[in-house]
């Protein structure tokens, strides 16, 4: 037997605790923004993040209402999506705190930074990959607004890659699951995808 839920019964906030209890896991990106003054760098999660596009390269972010991120992004067209990783697993939280918007995380917080190539917000310095991003598009949405990015450089720290590609057992990336819960990577499974040519013949 199962249980309905509508969201005009349930509610918004009821609602939406039960999505993010049942979209999960999700990707976490750490986007780190510029202020229009020039000077304060801000940093915060988002846990409504994927791939947008393959060509151009396109990543997405969702900002549930008009939060710091969302503002510096639309003023300066610019963000760096820094993955998250599970050895900064307490700064990453505490980056979610609600500072004042004069008040940056990286500073309030105690993040090393360092300079991206194409951009002018900072990354983080600890993580292992930076995507450094130009705006592309928004599309508001009731309360929350995407932002897509145009991925115009990626940094990716050495000690994570094996043959050539990011490893995931290197990367350790964090996740978003329901309430105040995070995953980390457990067990990694593979298996290659089967074309349909060859499966017709079995």
């Amino acid at each position: 037997m199962r249980v309905d839920y509508s969201p005009e019964s349930l509610g918004t906030g009821a609602f939406y605790r039960l999505l993010t209890a049942v979209v999960v896991p999700r990707p976490i990106a750490w986007v780190s923004t510029l202020a229009p003054d020039g000077e304060t760098a801000n940093l915060a999660p988002h846990s409504f993040f994927t791939v947008a596009c393959t060509d151009p390269p396109v990543v997405q972010f969702t900002s549930v209402g008009r939060k710091d991120s969302l503002r510096n992004v639309e003023a300066t067209g610019e963000f760096v999506v820094n993955l998250a990783p599970e050895p900064l697993f307490a700064q990453i939280n505490a980056t979610a705190t609600d500072f004042p918007r004069d008040r940056g995380e990286f500073d309030a917080v105690g993040v090393e930074r360092e300079p991206s190539l194409r951009v002018r917000p900072p990354r983080v310095a600890a993580s292992p990959v930076a995507l450094e991003c130009a705006l592309h598009s928004t599309l508001r949405l009731g309360d929350s607004t995407v932002v897509f990015g145009r991925v115009v450089h990626a940094a990716v720290h050495e000690d994570v890659l094996v043959d050539g590609r990011p490893d995931i057992r290197r990367l350790r990336p964090l996740s978003r699951l329901g309430g105040n819960e995070w995953g980390t990577v457990g067990e990694v499974r593979e298996l290659a995808r089967v074309p349909y040519r060859q499966s017709a013949c079995d």
